[in-house]
């Protein structure tokens, strides 16, 4: 038999876990769980001291996850399709479940066979080299796998193929010089995208009472305003990993926030844990260096964050009201580390002013969703034909906003404040102009991120902000 026969009879098995798919099903499986059912870890401790394999067993049965749900890599896909267009078998061998073995190998028909583990075994490493041995041979088949886990699979294979490879399998691969299939490596703008770095753009306002309250050449308030700045951000990343895991299988159909890295297993789920970790622990070491009413300020926004991820962003309207919230906790927050004063009409404007962006924010989710008017968003509690009231909803609160700040331009406090008030009136168009024009492109699909982020990289509305700015130091001169 020549080289090419050989080869044209050579099973091809995968593995499933980070080889197949760019995630691990278990710690998905336990993270779904647990984040919907907290108390559940007791039984889950349960279930690992039965053994690895019972543990998987009941994760995959209490999850709702189907061969659709999981992020699968493509470059994988296509060596698997090039190998049975040569007439070889393919079979998925994977320490899985049975239950999310087979629900991807039937969405995905492309294997001939599968083995997965059972009740009593966890078919991994020596374990499943020993099963293809039984089966294909020592030498009788190739593999495709990436973790250290896989090595004795390659050493009992014809050809070890790997894939995304941790440390163990790439200097397995490098010693043996065996074949990789190229995907798309984690770096560190992976990274700042895992935790949303442009987002911190919207923490600025952190600031706003530094400048409201003429505090601005105060350089130990500056100071401040700066630690409370990262603290904060360091903070909101921390959420949105939380968020983002809470969300994984809702962003998977989502056209666009499929590619979001933990979506897309370009951060795997450990990886996230030790990241949370870090921001975590940055965070609360700088807030330690504030005011202690800017520590509870973190603390509430951490409560309504943590409600805001796990209930209320899918309760109709509640969702937008906690958003517009969120926004206006960080000026409080800047209030408090600078030490500075907050104001019955600078809380008022900021509610109005936010829930018309956050209104923005859900708006354009639904028109991206393309919603029938009967079909509910994913993860939301609107329907298809709730836009229009979304767009009114947002529209009115745009012209309140500007109508609390006519209204505190004329009042006695500020008056006060600035030796020429009359200065400040073009600000009214103008944030009406800023927020109406953000409407209209909604409208018309051109919003295609936060709303907060969109003002502070459109530079028709960096431009707004600065004539803005040159109005409250005419003000004040």
């Amino acid at each position: 038999m020549d080289a090419k026969s050989n080869i044209k009879h050579t099973p091809l098995c995968v593995d499933l876990d980070g080889s197949l798919i760019a995630t691990d099903t278990l710690w998905e499986g336990l993270v779904a769980l647990l984040m919907r059912k907290p108390l559940m870890i007791f039984q889950v401790i349960t279930w690992l001291l039965a053994g690895k394999a019972i543990l998987k067993k009941n994760v995959a049965e209490h999850t709702e996850r189907s061969g659709e749900d999981w992020p699968v890599r493509n470059e994988v896909v296509e060596y698997i399709n090039l190998a049975k267009a040569e007439g070889r078998k393919v079979y998925l061998v994977t320490g899985a479940a049975e239950k999310t073995a087979l629900s991807l190998s039937k969405h995905l028909g492309l294997f001939d066979g599968v083995y997965h583990s059972d009740d009593e075994v966890n078919l991994t490493s020596k374990r499943k080299r020993d099963k293809l041995v039984d089966e294909f041979g020592d030498g009788g088949f190739d593999y495709i796998g990436n973790s250290a886990d896989d090595i004795a699979v390659f050493e009992s294979a014809r050809k070890g193929i790997v894939v995304a490879p941790d440390r163990a399998a790439r200097n397995w691969q490098k010693q043996n010089q065996s074949e990789e299939v190229h995907t798309k490596p984690t770096g560190i703008k992976t990274v700042l995208k895992a935790i949303r770095v442009h987002q911190w753009l919207k923490n600025v306002l952190i600031a706003v009472p530094l400048f409201l309250n003429h505090t601005v050449f105060d350089m130990d308030a500056v100071l401040a305003a700066i630690i409370a700045f990262f603290s904060f951000s360091f903070f909101a990343s921390s959420v949105y990993i939380v968020n983002d895991l809470s969300d994984l299988k809702a962003d998977r159909a989502h056209p666009k926030k499929q590619k979001r890295p933990l979506a897309s297993g370009a951060i795997s789920i450990p990886q996230a844990a030790m990241l949370w970790v870090v921001l975590f622990s940055t965070s609360a070491f700088l807030a330690s260096l504030l005011p202690i009413g800017f520590f509870y300020v973190m603390v509430v926004y951490a409560a309504v964050t943590t409600a805001y991820t796990f209930v209320l962003k899918r309760k109709l309207l509640v969702d937008v009201f906690t958003l517009a919230g969120l926004y206006t906790i960080r000026i409080i927050a800047g209030a408090f580390a600078t030490h500075s004063g907050l104001s019955f009409w600078l809380l008022a404007f900021s509610i109005f002013f936010f829930l018309s962006l956050a209104l923005v924010k859900r708006y354009v989710e639904l028109a991206e969703g393309d919603q029938d008017d009967d079909a509910k968003l994913l993860g939301r509690g609107y329907f298809g034909l709730d836009t229009a009231m979304l767009a009114q909803g947002g529209v009115s609160s745009a012209f309140t906003s500007a109508m609390v700040l006519a209204l505190y331009i004329n009042s006695p406090q500020f008056s006060e404040m600035y030796d020429n008030p009359w200065v400040l009136w073009p600000l009214v168009p103008l944030i009406l102009y800023m927020l109406l024009r953000i409407w209209i492109l909604a409208g018309r699909g051109q919003v295609h991120e936060d709303p907060v982020v969109f003002i502070m990289r459109d530079w028709r509305s960096q431009l707004t902000m600065l004539a803005g700015g040159f109005l409250v130091v005419g003000a004040m001169l």
